[in-house]
C-alpha cells in the first residue's frame, strides 16, 4: 500500500513541485493550501492531487485538517512536508508586532502544530518522515527579514530536537534549506536586486522548484532511515557550512 504524504503550501511553487514528485513516485499525496481556492482547484484538476484548505497558523485547524486528510486518504499520514511560508519584510525599527507574529506563526509555529498532529500516528506505526523547508536566509540572515530569518533558523533547531526524540520510533526529521528558487516569491524581486543575488551564486543561476523536490524525495524514501537531524542546503553554492 502506498504511503500517504502531506505537503503544506502544496499547490504552488516549491510545494507544488514536491507534491507532483511524490505522486509520480507512487505516494498517495494530499496538498494543503490557505486562501487561493481557484488555484487549488486548478491544481487538483491538472495533477489529480486532492487539495485541503486550512490555516496552518492555528493549532486546532491543523489537528482537524490532518484528521480530514487521513479520513479521506484512508490511513495515517506517514510523510509530512512542512513547506508553507510567508514573508512580511521590514527593517527592525519599522517592523510591527503583527508582521513579526504572522511570520513566526506561519513559518515556525505551524511546524509544531502540524508535527504534533501527525507524530502519534507515526510513533504507533514506527515509521515517519518529517521534512521541514527552511531557507538560506535562516542560515545567513537577511536584511529586512528578522522575522523570516528567525523562523527559518528556528526550524533547524526544531528539527534536531525532534529528530532525537523520534529516532527510536523509526521517524526521521530533517531540514532542507533552499537558496534562491524561481517562484512567485522571487519573481516579485526587482531585476536589479535579482542580478545582484545571482551574481553571488557560484553556479550562476537561481534554482528550480524541482531541484528542491528531488532532495525531498531522497529524504522521504524508506531507504533514508539513517539520515536524521540534518540540514541539507540546496543553494548553488551560495552558502557552504
Amino acid at each position: 500500500m502506498s504511503r500517504i504524504a502531506l505537503v503544506t503550501g502544496g499547490t504552488r511553487g516549491i510545494g507544488c513541485a514536491i507534491a507532483i514528485a511524490l505522486k509520480n513516485t507512487g505516494y498517495k499525496v494530499a496538498a494543503n493550501y490557505a486562501t487561493r481556492h481557484e488555484a487549488a482547484q486548478a491544481f487538483t484538476k491538472e495533477h489529480g492531487i486532492p487539495a485541503f484548505n486550512w490555516d496552518i497558523s492555528d493549532f486546532d485547524s491543523c489537528r482537524d485538517g490532518v484528521k480530514k486528510v487521513e479520513t479521506d486518504m484512508g490511513g495515517n499520514i506517514e510523510i509530512l512536508i512542512n513547506n508553507a511560508g510567508i514573508t512580511k519584510d521590514g527593517a527592525m525599527h519599522k517592523m510591527s508586532p503583527d508582521n513579526w507574529n504572522a511570520v513566526i506563526e506561519t513559518n515556525l509555529n505551524s511546524c509544531f502544530y502540524m508535527s504534533r498532529a501527525v507524530i502519534e500516528g507515526m510513533r504507533d506505526k514506527k515509521f515517519g518522515r518529517i521534512i521541514n523547508i527552511s531557507s538560506i536566509n535562516g542560515q545567513l540572515g537577511q536584511f529586512g527579514q528578522t522575522n523570516y530569518s528567525a523562523a527559518k533558523s528556528g526550524l533547524i533547531g526544531f528539527t534536531k530536537a525532534l529528530a532525537r526524540e523520534s529516532a527510536a520510533r523509526g521517524i526521521t526529521v530533517n531540514t532542507i534549506a533552499p537558496g534562491y528558487i524561481e517562484t512567485d516569491m522571487t519573481s516579485a524581486v526587482s531585476p536589479e536586486i535579482l542580478k545582484q543575488i545571482i551574481g553571488g551564486i557560484p553556479v550562476g543561476r537561481m534554482g528550480k522548484p524541482e531541484e528542491i523536490a528531488r532532495a525531498v524525495m531522497f529524504l522521504a524514501a524508506d531507504e533514508a532511515s539513517f539520515i536524521t537531524g540534518e540540514t541539507i542546503s540546496v543553494n548553488g553554492g551560495q552558502y557552504m557550512e
